[in-house]
């Protein structure tokens, strides 16, 4: 597998070179850093994985329902995007 290329290194090399700015400046709760350094420190993969695993999970929840909103009829506080046909 030498010279292959990873699919997901490439596409989050892609993000970060997008975003990476962007997020660069938000900040995480209080103590996640610290947490993630000793995680770092102690090699501990597993419990990194469990995070990324996690974060991935969210993403795609929170992908899917706005995906499962999207035709919907708005909430009454929310206000309607306007529709860009091509």
């Amino acid at each position: 597998m030498v010279g292959m290329t990873n699919p997901y290194a490439e596409w989050f090399e892609q993000l970060r070179s997008e975003y990476g700015e962007q997020l660069g400046a938000m900040p995480l709760p209080e103590g996640l850093p610290e947490h993630l350094r000793q995680l770092i420190a102690q090699h501990d993969e597993d419990a990194i994985q469990f995070i990324i695993k996690l974060a991935w999970q969210f993403g795609a929840q929170v992908g899917y329902a706005a995906g499962s909103r999207q035709g919907a009829t708005p909430a009454a506080n929310i206000p309607s995007t306007p529709r860009v046909q091509a």
